[in-house]
């Protein structure tokens, strides 16, 4: 999209990954003519941009989610799409491999003329106005340019990089490249081998980085404050449908909706095909299990880490990476300081208390992802969540009944 018709616009959706392509699909399938309306904001100016560069960097194969959740409202879409491509959908659950997603979204950016909604620009301030009496936002952008909006969607995906206690009471400076977190890694350009790596954390990521580091001659200590455990998905599948969700929308009390989220997430997990990987490795020994071990102090000396953990084990190492994940918390996030000081509503543990359509109260403000969850459950950071936030968001832009003037 070109900054003269920015100026037509009434809705702007905040990032260009796969919850804002899902939202767009919703959007247009229910009513097309909104394609005039919209502009997607993104500084990489292209489609799951972010989300392709995740994956090639931490060389994941495939897909965590079934071949049923995707950025296209037709549920089958993808198992159509992947009809001369069955080798590439993976037991069990038929999850779609890398390679055969990206060219899925890619199709259906092509076929439903995507390309152009997207503006590459990065929106780095929410401002909410007033415009003769109604409620706007005006969006200030990287480029210098504004943008007054009826409506914004923030689809900006992941949470911000969490990082351990002892990370901040390293005393001496050390090589930045030496400590890092899982976001800042690239298989694809770093040099290990001989390396010794701690990676620390008990999730997939961390699963994906020690196979991709041995797979490149390194050694790696994969420690977990816990014994790893072993899911096929982030969350039961129970969370998709109304098995665990009936109770959890007529829960009312918002900190009880929380500790539903909490407990089943449950912290890191691993696929039964991560751990059988795993456990060939250290039978090879170019991989060390260290679980219910947690690291209390690192020492950078001598040009590499020396590692005390809490059960008085003692390693040394030459990077340490961190897959200890991201946080949900608005109270964290540079766009809400200007909402939150204008227009404050509660949190619980950081999650905004949102209406039915996922909006901000009293504001045309709407927010997809994790930072959802209170109102879409556990699965709100996924792609299952993206389908089910679409459908709400859709919703309140379309049916002009649901709207704030």
């Amino acid at each position: 999209m070109n900054s003269a018709n920015l100026e037509k616009v009434d809705i702007a959706i905040v990032g260009a990954g796969p919850q804002a392509l899902t939202l767009v699909t919703h959007i247009l399938q229910k009513k097309a003519k909104f394609r005039r309306r919209m502009v997607v904001l993104d500084p990489s100016g292209s489609w799951l941009s972010q989300w392709r560069h995740q994956f090639a960097a931490q060389n994941i194969p495939h897909l965590r989610s079934p071949a049923v959740h995707h950025p296209h409202p037709n549920p089958y879409q993808l198992r159509k799409f992947a009809e001369h491509r069955s080798d590439e959908l993976f037991a069990p659950y038929d999850l779609p491999g890398t390679n055969l997603f990206n060219d899925f979204c890619e199709d259906l950016v092509k076929s439903w003329q995507l390309e152009n909604l997207v503006y590459s620009d990065k929106v780095t301030r929410i401002l909410p106005i007033k415009v003769r009496s109604y409620n706007r936002f005006q969006l200030m952008l990287e480029s210098g340019n504004q943008l007054i909006v009826r409506r914004v969607i923030l689809a900006t995906g992941g949470g911000i990089p969490q990082f351990p206690d002892w990370v901040n009471n390293i005393k001496k400076t050390y090589p930045q490249d030496r400590l890092l977190h899982s976001q800042q890694i690239d298989l694809r350009t770093v040099k290990l081998k001989n390396k010794r790596i701690l990676i620390i954390g008990g999730g997939l990521t961390s699963g994906h980085l020690a196979v991709g580091a041995i797979e490149q001659g390194a050694k790696v200590i994969l420690m977990a404050r816990r014994q790893l455990k072993e899911k096929l998905f982030d969350a039961d599948p129970g969370w998709l449908g109304p098995k665990y969700l009936k109770d959890f929308y007529l829960e009312l009390d918002w900190e009880k909706r929380w500790t539903l989220i909490h407990q089943a997430r449950d912290g890191g997990s691993m696929t039964p095909a991560m751990m059988l990987k795993l456990r060939r490795m250290t039978r090879d020994k170019p991989l060390t299990l260290e679980e219910n071990c947690q690291v209390v102090k690192a020492d950078w000396k001598d040009n590499q880490w020396q590692i005390k953990c809490q059960d008085e084990k003692h390693f040394s190492c030459d990077q340490i990476w961190l897959a200890t994940g991201t946080q949900f918390r608005v109270n964290d996030h540079p766009l809400f300081t200007d909402i939150q000081k204008n227009y404050p509503t509660q949190f619980v543990q950081g999650l905004p208390i949102l209406d039915q359509y996922l909006r901000w109260p009293s504001l045309e403000l709407f927010i997809m992802g994790g930072l959802s969850a209170l109102q879409i459950g556990p699965v709100a950071r996924n792609l299952a969540g993206a389908i089910k936030g679409s459908q709400r968001i859709a919703e309140a832009l379309i049916k002009p009944s649901l709207a704030m003037l």
